[in-house]
């Protein structure tokens, strides 16, 4: 345990605090902090050093994990008073494991770089599930070398870390991962309602279809698509797709199709897994 070196987490919510818990599993020290005082005592709890400010995890800690949820939360907890950029300099890292646009880590590694600091672009797939397991998927964009310090910290808390290529190239894969999730779990909406009113049983044909071309994610872990982020993960393909300068019909389709798949899987979805039985 002594060689390895300490690692700061910032935002110890649902998914930060799962991974605060398997670092500190493998014999990793953490300095953790959150702007939620129940998030900071179950930091706490879980066995981290708790501070302040993100400027005081960044002076902890040489490797910094950023696991909030959005593109002005991951900026403020890097850029802003009190940030992480006001005390990380040269041979210091920051991987962002938050999901945002290409552009917007970019944005962020040009201002890390500026101090030395590099920035590996690692959005984190799989969900809750796979976060309380360490067996979630990183999808990794940045410096080879960097991903190289890297890995050994992100193998405490993923079972698959794949490097796509530089920075961006990990949150332009999440961007996919999740809209192909979306495409699936529209799909299921609506062929379980078409199933429903034919009188299928939905449990055999769940069953009939995980083992056929109709199988997915989605399917095979229903009970746990929630489709909460699916709206913010749209928005992000669609920018995407204007910037490119691309029409990607389905994709506008699905972007307003997750809404109500999101009220739709909070009140009364298709019953795939006869949970409700």
């Amino acid at each position: 345990m002594a060689d390895k070196e300490k690692v700061g987490v910032v935002g110890t919510g649902r998914m930060g605090l799962a991974i605060t818990k398997h670092l500190i599993k493998h014999g990793y020290k953490v300095a953790a902090q959150d702007i939620d005082p129940k998030a900071v005592e179950a930091a706490r709890a879980a066995g981290a050093e708790t501070v302040k400010t993100p400027a005081e995890v960044g002076r902890a800690a040489q490797f910094v994990i950023v696991a909030v949820g959005y593109d002005d939360e991951a900026a403020a907890v890097m850029l802003d008073k009190g940030g992480l950029l006001e005390t990380m300099g040269p041979g210091s890292v920051i991987s962002v494991s938050s999901t945002c646009t290409p552009d917007h880590v970019r944005m962020l590694a040009e201002r890390a770089q500026a101090k030395g600091v590099d920035v590996l672009d690692a959005p984190i797939c799989r969900g809750q599930m796979a976060a309380d397991t360490g067996t979630m998927l990183t999808l990794c964009g940045g410096k080879e070398e960097v991903f190289q310090r890297a890995e050994p910290i992100l193998r405490t808390f993923c079972s698959d870390i794949k490097h796509l290529g530089d920075i961006g190239a990990g949150q332009f894969g999440k961007a996919l991962n999740n809209f192909l999730l979306w495409v699936n779990g529209v799909a299921l909406i609506e062929a379980g309602r078409l199933s429903e009113a034919n009188g299928m049983d939905l449990v055999k044909l769940r069953d009939a279809l995980l083992i056929s071309s109709g199988a997915s994610d989605a399917l095979k872990n229903w009970e746990n698509v929630s489709f909460t982020w699916a709206l913010k993960d749209m928005q992000i393909v669609i920018k995407m797709a204007d910037k490119a300068g691309l029409s990607l019909p389905i994709a506008g389709a699905i972007k307003e199709l997750v809404k109500e798949g999101r009220r739709i899987k909070h009140s009364n979805p298709p019953d795939w897994t006869g949970r409700k039985r």
